[in-house]
């Protein structure tokens, strides 16, 4: 195994961390290990993809006008 030394760790985030440790029944280094791990898991995120989906949406959205009524009604009906 590896051993990393971290230097100048804001009090803030130690703090978060000993407390997000606590609650998941860790020590701060297992805390640490799983948000490292969770943090590398993420896939990377395709630009190119993100950009011609979003382009896209533009394209079918382009001429579709939302009234303030038609506004207020949706967020009326989501709070029911």
């Amino acid at each position: 195994m590896v051993t990393i030394t971290i230097k100048n760790i804001p009090e803030e985030i130690y703090e978060r961390v000993k407390n997000q440790a606590r609650i998941n029944h860790r020590s701060i280094n297992g805390e640490i290990l799983s948000i490292l791990e969770q943090a590398i898991s993420i896939p990377p995120i395709n630009v190119e993809e993100t950009l011609k989906r979003a382009k896209k949406i533009r394209e079918l959205t382009a001429h579709y006008v939302i009234t303030n009524e038609e506004l207020t009604k949706w967020k009326n009906e989501g709070r029911e």
